[in-house]
């Protein structure tokens, strides 16, 4: 296990009971190198979308346990947020949540289908493997393999 994997579940593991406790689920963590610095970085979300306030509330109690656990060896910022509107779906429960939802598909080669790397349709189904979807133009169910799929979130249309 390398250390940003380390990193991201032990922080996961500390983070769960806090933000349950505030009634509120946890998203995602995860640690990444941008610019030359490290960022701990969770996500958090609830019923109706989460304030500034929940966030700060969810900080100051994760910083309290950084600050006992230690176990971060490179200096970091940590930062605590929303997963915001067109955030990823990557977790089962991520597209459990979202079944008869529009969603946008990024493939990294174009697809077959349309020959564009980007796919919209209503999400209908999914395994550990594939993502099933019905086509928003060709009105048709379509299975694709998880390793073809750089992206998958829900559809925003303006």
């Amino acid at each position: 296990m390398s250390n940003r994997e380390f990193y991201e579940k032990k922080s996961e593991e500390l983070l769960l009971p806090i933000v349950e406790g505030f009634g509120f689920e946890l998203v995602d963590t995860e640690f990444v190198t941008e610019r030359g610095e490290n960022y701990l970085r969770a996500y958090i979300d609830k019923e109706g979308g989460i304030t500034i306030n929940d966030c700060e509330a969810v900080s100051r109690k994760f910083n309290e346990e950084l600050d006992k656990e230690d176990f971060i060896k490179e200096g970091y910022i940590m930062e605590i947020s929303s997963p915001g509107l067109d955030r990823p779906l990557k977790k089962d429960k991520d597209f459990h949540r979202n079944i008869g939802k529009l969603i946008e598909i990024k493939t990294y080669a174009p697809s077959k289908i349309n020959n564009s790397k980007i796919l919209v349709g209503e999400l209908i189904g999914y395994d550990k493997d594939t993502i099933t979807y019905i086509d928003e133009d060709l009105k048709e169910e379509i299975i694709l393999n998880k390793k073809d799929i750089a992206l998958v979130r829900l559809y925003i249309s303006f």
